[in-house]
């Protein structure tokens, strides 16, 4: 995607990681709370390192689920993916500030300070999705279309080419069952 501000930055961000863990979650591993907190780290998820084990469990428990809408998001619409994202931010405690921290330029925080870690970065992740879909509905939001392979993301490349999941097997493996089919039919 072209990023021409934070925000929209911000957005692809959490967007990405939110799409990657859902696969972590959706996977037949489950992912400790160290690798989900590692995600939330490196992604700079404010509060991630000092989140207790309780905040980062209930974290996962809302992002679980959150899974059929993640799943679901691709095929649906703008009109018909709202009741669903809207019935996920009528449970928030929504309350935005314009916030600059840690070296971090003005930014939004969608919860008050005190609010718990789990409802932060639900926030931060329901905001994301609701201004994407708000902004381009949902044609950013893909399923791998490799054989075998149910993983979720978000297409952040500028001409909304993305067909694959991050892992290069799925992509390699296609191109491959493809190029060989055509030297089939050329025979």
């Amino acid at each position: 995607m072209h990023v021409s501000s934070v925000t929209q930055s911000e957005i692809r961000i959490t967007l990405e990681v939110t799409f990657d863990m859902a696969n972590d979650l959706g996977g037949d591993v489950a992912p400790t709370n160290d690798a989900i907190r590692a995600r939330l780290i490196d992604t700079g998820f404010t509060g991630a390192e000092d989140a207790s084990e309780a905040a980062l469990d209930r974290t996962i428990a809302r992002l679980r689920d959150m899974l059929p809408l993640l799943r679901d998001v691709h095929a649906l619409t703008a009109t018909t993916a709202a009741p669903r994202i809207n019935r996920l931010l009528d449970e928030l405690p929504i309350s935005p500030s314009i916030v600059e921290h840690d070296d971090i330029s003005a930014h939004i925080h969608w919860t008050p300070s005190t609010a718990r870690f789990d409802d932060q970065v639900m926030s931060d992740i329901l905001m994301a999705l609701t201004q994407e879909v708000c902004e381009h509905g949902t044609t950013r939001f893909g399923r791998c279309a490799a054989d075998g392979c149910d993983a979720l993301f978000f297409d952040a490349t500028r001409n909304h080419s993305r067909r694959f999941c991050s892992d290069p097997r799925c992509a390699s493996r296609t191109h491959t069952a493809d190029h060989r089919a055509r030297i089939r039919a050329e025979g």
